[in-house]
């Protein structure tokens, strides 16, 4: 009978050392303290290089990493994340499918006094977004913008007039509208001086944007614009794509309709250095994409999150630009490149991002 009652004790003993561990953001069973990781989806590469980089990156430095990944279904990242602050987390780092819809969800977690970061995607109309980690995003439009104006020597073209389509992002996604003014803001002046002529007629974010990034929705736009506006030999010379899912479909799009390489393919600009897109690249499919190193992005989240749990000061570049409707994140922003067919090899390859394999 005495053996039954120390039995009970420790029983309770250790549950009761679990849950203080638990409340404490610490796992009961390593001593770790649990970071989560909320991931948009699988479905697009990026997604799953950011994931596993900040995975490894976190463990390295020590922590339990409880990753998630939630098929592009904003209700089931939702679930996650509830479960994440039910199993301890003490940092969330959350990659957003909606950026406005995690209000409630965010809210228990500040009641919980957990700390979320938002990675890549700005966390809308809350104030339990602790911190932003990102690239500078309007500076990816203005270097597709630039590398657009360069190439087409825009500065100097004198009387010749360039045909452009243009397209954005997913609505819901913050970053889209700082791609597409970066971009639009560099080539407004050119636009306006009729050098290049937009001959749908499209320019209104709201008429471009494609929901969800999606390859196959950028592939039927840009089936539509061809064949109600250059069906009759009207040139194309260069389509503004915010990002590599659409690049892909736009370029599905061309190659259907007979657009051939060296001949009249137009100047397709992109985003993340995907290895479909890369191919493409190469192939002269697609001009160029803007390379976001994510095991830098991963590192300076791995320093914050290090700097969250020991109680220090966080550190931010930003202070003023990203307004989520109800404060101004603290964010930090890493810096943008491009790569085409005469930098990848250095940017890509030799950096170790991607083997010559992976891009045969």
């Amino acid at each position: 009978m005495k053996t039954t009652k120390k039995i009970l004790v420790l029983l309770v003993a250790i549950a009761l050392f679990a849950s203080i561990f638990t409340m404490a953001g610490c796992d009961a069973l390593s001593g770790k303290t649990k970071i989560g990781v909320a991931m948009p989806t699988k479905s697009l590469q990026r997604w799953n290089q950011d994931g596993s980089n900040m995975e490894a990156k976190l463990k390295e430095a020590g922590y339990d990493v409880d990753l998630q990944y939630a098929n592009d279904d904003p209700a089931l990242q939702i679930t996650q994340i509830e479960g994440m602050i039910t199993n301890g987390c003490k940092v969330l780092v959350i990659a957003s499918i909606d950026g406005s819809a995690l209000g409630p969800v965010l809210a228990t977690a500040k009641d919980k006094k957990i700390k979320v970061i938002a990675y890549d995607r700005l966390l809308m109309n809350t104030d339990a977004c602790d911190y932003y980690a990102t690239f500078d995003n309007y500076m990816v439009g203005t270097i597709q913008g630039q590398y657009i104006e360069t190439t087409l020597g825009l500065a100097s073209a004198g009387d010749k007039v360039y045909n452009l389509e243009m397209f954005a992002g997913s609505p819901d996604d913050n970053n889209a509208r700082f791609f597409f003014q970066g971009a639009y803001d560099v080539l407004k002046p050119y636009i306006d001086a009729g050098t290049l002529n937009i001959v749908s007629g499209m320019t209104a974010f709201e008429d471009i944007a494609i929901p969800g990034w999606k390859t196959e929705s950028a592939q039927a736009k840009m089936d539509d614009r061809l064949s109600a506006f250059y069906a009759d030999g009207t040139k194309l010379d260069v389509v503004l794509s915010p990002n590599d899912s659409l690049a892909l479909g736009i370029a599905n799009s061309l190659t259907a309709a007979g657009f051939e390489v060296g001949v009249d393919f137009p100047i397709i600009t992109g985003q993340d250095c995907d290895k479909a897109n890369m191919k493409n690249v190469l192939a002269g499919k697609q001009s160029m994409s803007i390379f976001k190193d994510t095991r830098d992005l991963a590192d300076q989240v791995v320093k914050m999150v290090k700097a969250i749990v020991e109680g220090k000061e966080v550190e931010v570049n930003d202070t003023k630009t990203y307004d989520n409707g109800v404060m101004i994140v603290p964010s930090f922003l890493c810096v943008p490149k491009y790569a085409d067919k005469n930098n990848y090899k250095e940017l890509l390859i030799d950096s170790g991002y991607y083997t010559e394999a992976d891009l045969a």
